[in-house]
């Protein structure tokens, strides 16, 4: 026990180091010394939806000046004088200059040109951006219901993995295709953000919720030169906007904390996604406010005093029953829940634990999951979404995601990995049963970006018995060494009874920090890297000792400041059935997915 307990202790310290580094924002203070610059949000190319709010911000960085010295135009207009509404300019820093004008929108399709010019420092500085603005038509039958259902880090190998895994191969055919696989459209989804080629997932699930790129960490706006992380100019999201225009219900469900980058993203605002007791207070807000809830993160809604980890005192599960929500904490409670007209579902602190972990060991490990014995599956708390969603008649917007495909992908435990994804494949195939009784439901299945998870071959386990490091080489087939996988589902529930069958997937990973893999099933989840002990003034990371000891041992190919795999920006896949799915066919930006949802709804943003 003190052993299991030292190596999880070593992975949540190790992926909270790894975390911190990742959640480094942008700092707002702009160099004294820098050339003058101006930037405009939205950015340039951005395509917009007509009577889509956003706030609009023009800063010049490097330089500070009065308002009447920042001319700002639309289409040859000044820009206060075009929107009808009177901007609040500032000096954010002391070498700076912005005009914010907040909640506008544009009226109808236009192309639109945005021309900002200020002198400074004996110069005259420009920027001109353009816009695409286009209005939701085109799509002759119309959606009543849109699952957005996301995989996270799911790329197209994943996927292949995953259908090895649960369906299997013989003769080279497989003997199934995943659920996801048997959609009536497919197409390709790009994942890059405005300021890096590889995203985060809140960048990433941004562009699904507004249509807009942003950057890393951010959700829901577009980054400002301030260090406030909630006063970035916005951009209103697919829950505020099918609120608004259409009444319909909205809701989130996540395998991961609640206030985690892609549920959050879907309603909220910041640019910061670590902001998760600001991200709760938001949740609450009447405009943006999901009607289904469903996820972990606990301590975000209660006081440190009773447990939580809430600054403010307050305790916001009260608050979400006083409007109404019914409040569940176990798949007991969640399964008699059919009555509920808004359901708040919060099954443990932290992320739900993997599939492998608190469904597939039996009896389930108490060291891992702890006191939390009964957590819902995927596939409960998304059926019983779609029971109280369904009530509306509006229709409603839901997103379903499978968080822990990409949290296993990180430390690169196939296993977790894997079963996490055949559990989100199986609940594709639940959501398909709900469309097939009511066809005006559009359900679209993709990930937010890649991994670098390579499918190498496969593995005799029976052979590599007795040898340790780089003898194990010796026993991953290639290819007429590749033998078929001999995986064993002898109760048909889609996932192995033994995930080390004699041949196994030998699986490589593009991208990853040193390491060690006996390319065995690690009966707990362990960190791949500690922080090295002789290195005390900053994030240096070495392979964990306790992590496979007589395992191949792998140099690193990332900075040493990384301490597990990362995400790559792999194009990733989309399928779609319903109402709208043809729009899903091809390649496509990500920001094009928000578009393709609003077009199937026939969103009218223009209403008030």
């Amino acid at each position: 026990m003190i052993k299991l307990t030292r190596k999880l202790t070593a992975l949540l310290l190790t992926l909270s180091l790894a975390a911190a580094s990742l959640l480094a924002g942008i700092t707002g203070a702009v160099a004294a010394d820098a050339a003058p610059t101006i930037t405009i949000a939205p950015i340039d190319r951005a395509i917009v939806l007509a009577g889509q709010k956003f706030d609009f911000r023009v800063e010049l960085n490097g330089a500070a000046v009065k308002k009447s010295e920042l001319k700002v135009t639309v289409n040859g207009q000044d820009a206060e004088a075009y929107f009808g509404k009177k901007g609040v300019f500032t000096n954010a820093n002391a070498n700076s200059s912005e005009l914010t004008i907040r909640q506008v929108s544009f009226s109808k399709a236009a192309k639109i040109g945005i021309k900002a010019e200020a002198k400074a420092a004996g110069k005259t500085v420009k920027k001109t951006v353009f816009y695409e603005v286009y209005e939701a038509v085109g799509n002759p039958k119309k959606a009543k219901n849109v699952v957005l259902m996301i995989g996270d880090g799911m790329s197209a190998n994943i996927r292949t993995a995953a259908r090895v895994v649960s369906k299997g191969i013989d003769e080279g055919k497989f003997n199934g295709w995943l659920e996801m696989e048997k959609m009536e459209y497919m197409g390709l989804v790009t994942t890059s953000g405005m300021d890096s080629i590889v995203t985060d997932s809140a960048n990433s699930a941004s562009a699904y919720a507004t249509g807009h790129k942003t950057a890393v960490n951010a959700e829901g706006v577009y980054p400002d030169n301030t260090e406030d992380p909630l006063d970035d100019p916005r951009v209103e999201n697919i829950v505020e906007l099918v609120k608004r225009t259409k009444k319909m219900s909205t809701g989130v469900v996540t395998t991961a904390d609640v206030t985690d980058a892609t549920p959050a993203a879907m309603a909220i605002h910041t640019r910061k996604r670590s902001a998760s007791e600001a991200i709760v207070n938001m949740f609450l807000e009447a405009g943006s406010r999901p009607d289904v809830i469903m996820g972990g993160g606990l301590e975000w809604f209660l006081p440190e005093s009773a447990g939580g980890k809430r600054k403010d005192g307050t305790n916001k599960i009260d608050a979400f029953k006083s409007l109404g929500y019914t409040y569940v904490t176990n798949a007991t409670e969640l399964n008699k829940a059919n009555s509920a007209s808004k359901l708040l579902g919060l099954f443990k602190k932290g992320n739900l634990d993997v599939y492998f972990d608190r469904e597939y060991t039996k009896p389930v490990n108490k060291a891992i999951v702890g006191e939390y014995t009964d957590q819902p599956t995927l596939l409960e708390m998304t059926s019983q979404a779609l029971n109280v969603l369904g009530k509306n008649k509006n229709g409603f917007f839901l997103m379903v995601e499978g968080a822990s495909i990409d949290k296993m992908a990180h430390p690169m435990d196939l296993e977790r990995l894997i079963w996490d994804t055949i559990e989100f494949d199986q609940t594709v195939g639940l959501v398909k049963q709900y469309a097939a009784k009511h066809p005006d439901t559009l359900i679209i299945v993709t990930a937010d970006h890649g991994h670098s998870m390579t499918l190498n071959g496969t593995y005799n386990t029976e052979a590599a018995k007795g040898k340790t490091g780089e003898e194990l080489r010796e026993f991953v087939g290639t290819y007429a060494d590749s033998k078929f996988p001999t995986y064993v589902d002898a109760n048909k529930d889609g996932f192995p009874d033994d995930p080390d069958s004699t041949w196994k997937l030998a699986v490589g990973w593009g991208n990853h920090p040193d390491h060690n893999d006996d390319f065995l099933t690690n009966p707990t989840p362990i960190s791949p890297t500690i922080q090295d002990p002789n290195v005390t003034d900053k994030a240096w990371y070495i392979a964990n000792p306790d992590k496979d000891p007589n395992g191949i041992h792998f140099t690193g190919n990332i900075p040493h400041d990384e301490a597990v795999e990362v995400h790559t920006f792999d194009d990733v896949p989309v399928n779609a059935s319903g109402p709208g799915a043809q729009l899903f066919s091809g390649y496509m930006d990500n920001t094009q997915v928000f578009r393709n949802i609003v077009t199937a709804l026939g969103i009218k943003a223009t209403s008030k």
